[in-house]
């Protein structure tokens, strides 16, 4: 499942189950589409680090499946993300993954600065760029297919202000978490924009490798688009001024798939 697909970026599992999901489930008819909300801007006070890498053990079932790294670098106003995914172990063997991500969001607006992803999923090669014009209101993707040899240029139009798949994460970091709240804002997602609610459900403690935290768990949902359709999605996040995420899992069909915090980096 790969984080691109999802707001949780690089849970790069999902990815090998779309298909076999398609032909289980009877598609239903969609729900009304909810109201595309304007992006709030970061809480006043809240810092970005500077430059932090957070480093991951993803385990599905009983195996340690991959490794996710996430890299927080800050230039200016920009605060730029950028993320790895890779199997390792009997999953490398059955479907090697090395995907890449990149994206960015100004750290006063929230609004992303595009978004870059170089995917390698078994023998599936994809390098795609998103980027945002949102003075004329317009999104372009450039997509090749590196197996292939293809090429694909698309455009639609993009509120003034929207965030992406990777940036989400971190962006939720700056607004309010509280049990029975919920924040909605603007997703770009597969040449649409829709709304995505982060629905914190209660106050956790949670062990992992990098140490035991306080936390809220908050859970991603959408009327429609890939965060409805890859399952059910959870993000842990710090119960303090932080909101460190430490935790990431994923109940698919064919079984869940977490993300354990491995270790802390200031560099």
């Amino acid at each position: 499942m790969k984080l691109a697909s999802s707001i949780v970026p690089l849970l790069w599992l999902v990815g090998v189950s779309s298909v076999a999901a398609a032909q289980i489930f009877t598609p239903k008819p969609p729900p009304p589409q909810r109201p595309i909300p304007v992006l709030t801007a970061p809480a006043t006070g809240f810092t970005y680090p500077q430059h932090a890498t957070l480093t991951f053990t993803v385990d599905w079932r009983v195996f340690t499946a991959g490794t996710a790294v996430f890299h927080l670098d800050q230039s200016g106003t920009v605060e730029h993300v950028s993320a790895t995914a890779d199997s390792i172990g009997a999953v490398n063997m059955l479907f090697p993954v090395v995907d890449r991500f990149q994206s960015g969001f100004d750290i006063h607006t929230g609004c992303s600065t595009g978004f870059n992803k170089q995917i390698q999923e078994g023998r599936r090669k994809i390098a795609s760029d998103l980027t945002f014009d949102f003075q004329h209101g317009k999104q372009a993707q450039n997509e090749r297919n590196l197996v292939k040899g293809t090429a694909t240029h698309k455009e639609a139009n993009v509120p003034a202000c929207v965030t992406d798949s990777l940036s989400a994460i971190f962006y939720q970091q700056s607004q309010p978490i509280t049990p029975g709240q919920t924040t909605y804002f603007p997703l770009a997602d597969s040449m649409r924009t829709v709304t995505v609610g982060m629905k914190a459900e209660t106050r956790e403690e949670i062990k992992t490798p990098a140490g035991t935290f306080q936390t809220i768990k908050v859970e991603a949902t959408a009327d429609e688009g890939v965060v409805k359709n890859r399952g059910h999605i959870w993000i842990w996040y710090t119960d303090d001024a932080r909101h460190l995420p430490v935790q990431i899992q994923a109940r698919l069909f064919w079984g869940t798939i977490t993300f354990h915090l491995q270790s802390i980096q200031s560099n």
